[in-house]
């Protein structure tokens, strides 16, 4: 599959917003509950201001995920520190997408001087533990019962990378 990463341009935001809403709707991966508009896109993005934010491409140009980096905390002491969001559109999950923009997500991440990224998800999410585990991330806490979506009560897991 011929993919390309290029820097998430406002243009994008109908078909990022049309994935995350995906997920919003149909699983515990995006913890929101109701689908964000188009016109949420700039609040979206504005999380990773100054950081790496990527979307895949396939061969006719189309958005099939994304992946953005964003301060862990706003104070100095954890500039060291991102935390990371990705999404890959359903039918396309499984063919390495996830991987390719980690690995360049975390690329960027060295360039700039980051030493480790965090990841959370939702306990229900058996698909993101899996696949960050597969990739180096090491499951280092848990913040029990703190979510709570279509009526069930989830687990927040943390998992970090050291890059």
């Amino acid at each position: 599959m011929n993919i390309t990463l290029k820097p998430i341009e406002e243009r994008d935001a109908e078909e990022i917003i049309d994935i995350f809403n995906v997920y919003t709707q149909n699983s515990f991966s995006a913890y929101t509950e109701t689908p964000l508009s188009y016109e949420m896109f700039e609040s979206f993005t504005q999380l990773s201001w100054g950081y790496p934010a990527l979307a895949a491409r396939d061969a006719s140009q189309r958005i099939i995920g994304f992946g953005l980096l964003r301060p862990f905390s706003q104070l100095p002491a954890f500039s060291a520190t991102a935390e990371i969001t990705s999404f890959i559109k359903p039918g396309y999950t499984g063919r390495g997408i996830g991987r390719l923009l980690l690995e360049h997500l975390e690329a960027m991440a060295r360039e700039m001087g980051l030493t480790s990224i965090l990841a959370t998800m939702s306990s229900l999410n058996e698909g993101s533990r899996r696949f960050h585990r597969m990739n180096g991330f090491l499951e280092c806490g848990c913040l029990s019962g703190v979510g709570r979506k279509e009526g069930m009560t989830f687990d927040v897991i943390y998992c970090q990378k050291i890059l």
